[in-house]
């Protein structure tokens, strides 16, 4: 067997040399011919160790830049995919022959649904008797929660009030028992118009309006996202399907709101592959149901409108509306325009014949500003059930 036969071996014999710095050569052809037998014992052992003998230095001068480094950083060569050396004069780019790629580890699917597990606490609901579903689908709509807005911050408000964290969900466990007790349908489409949450530190979504608040942007966010969680948790026992479409589009809540919004409709569509959510980011967009057209929008916008719609309508908001209805062709559906941000619930069905309008009060009580500078107001929801050519409208007043 002459030298050549080797030479094949010499990135093993280069890794061996590397690793074991003092061993004789002996020791190496021994270690790379995998025996204990040597010298006159083992003729091939005697040839290896004559290979090493001539060509050691050659062996870890090959690649002993590499080497060199890996042991300044204590790490194993094979671990280390390249050597790229820059100084002031040159900049050298040298890979590691030894490099073994490592073993890609199998990807875990994470369970999202099981890390909130016991984070969010369920309602409590009374004892709701099961009734036959007669109409084609319920709505329950809802506006202008403003989560965070401070209505009392020293007790000398005008009119007494709170609204927290507690209160928040006081209200929305009343919200979720009245829908149950006035289902009339397996489907439910839930509407929720705007300002969901009060501003992002402290300010509404231009930036120019201060707000006074009693939650930081990261409470805010909790409550709301966990509002939202309880809200479905409740209601999706009672639905074989619920959508829940949220107004993002608005002059608080803004990219604060479509945030929270966000978070919820990733965690609550891989919870239940029954309820979609709809997170409307155009100021004004239509959702066709059966034979229905509802059309929504928070009222005022979130960096255009110096006045939004009216609680009244009047000439100029008929004739802005029937365009939207012309350009998308929606003639042929029973028509509902849909708003909040006025905190005033008023329900319009003559005004026009082209279309019902719609405005619903806010869920939240009124701010300290509202108070003193107008006057106390009441809040509301209201749960509909929709039948072929009727509908029964069922308002709750706080």
């Amino acid at each position: 067997m002459g030298v050549s036969k080797w030479k094949n071996y010499d990135l093993q014999l280069t890794e061996l040399l590397q690793d074991n710095r003092k061993a004789t050569d002996t020791e190496i052809a021994k270690k790379l011919l995998k025996t204990n037998e040597g010298g006159y014992l083992n003729k091939e052992v005697d040839l290896l160790r004559t290979y090493v003998k001539r060509n050691r230095k050659r062996l870890l001068d090959t690649h002993e830049g590499v080497f060199d480094a890996t042991d300044e950083l204590d790490v194993p060569n094979t671990s280390v995919k390249h050597l790229w050396l820059k100084t002031k004069k040159s900049s050298i780019f040298i890979k590691n022959p030894t490099y073994v790629e490592p073993e890609k580890e199998i990807e875990k699917e994470i369970d999202f649904t099981n890390i909130f597990k016991n984070k969010v606490k369920p309602i409590k609901l009374p004892k709701i008797s099961n009734k036959l579903d007669l109409s084609i689908f319920d709505r329950l709509v809802y506006t202008d929660v403003h989560i965070g807005m401070e209505v009392n911050k020293n007790a000398y408000s005008l009119y007494d009030g709170a609204w927290n964290e507690t209160e928040a969900n006081n209200r929305l466990e009343i919200m979720v028992a009245e829908t149950l007790i006035n289902k009339q349908s397996d489907t439910l489409h839930i509407h929720e118009l705007g300002d969901f949450m009060d501003g992002y530190n402290a300010v509404t979504t231009r930036g120019g309006h201060e707000l006074p608040q009693n939650m930081d942007n990261q409470k805010a966010f909790d409550v709301g996202f966990q509002f939202k969680v309880r809200m479905i948790d409740a209601l999706i026992p009672y639905y074989n399907k619920i959508v829940c479409t949220n107004i993002c589009n608005d002059n608080h809540a803004g990219s604060f709101g479509y945030i929270v919004n966000s978070a919820f409709k990733a965690y609550i569509e891989l919870k239940y592959d029954n309820v979609k959510v709809i997170n409307q980011r155009k100021f004004i967009d239509h959702y066709i149901v059966e034979n229905r057209c509802f059309i929504l929008t928070h009222g005022k916008d979130d960096k255009n409108m110096r006045f939004g719609f009216k609680p009244h309508l009047d000439a100029v908001q008929i004739e802005k509306i029937k365009n939207y209805i012309d350009e998308y062709k929606l003639h042929n559906y029973k028509i509902e325009f849909s708003k909040g941000d006025s905190h005033q619930l008023l329900l319009d069905f003559t005004s026009s014949t082209a279309f019902e309008y719609q405005n619903f009060g806010a869920f939240s009580p009124p701010s300290d500003w509202v108070k003193t500078n107008f006057k106390n107001t009441n809040s509301s929801f209201i749960v509909f059930n929709y039948y072929e050519n009727q509908k029964s409208i069922n308002p709750i007043i706080f």
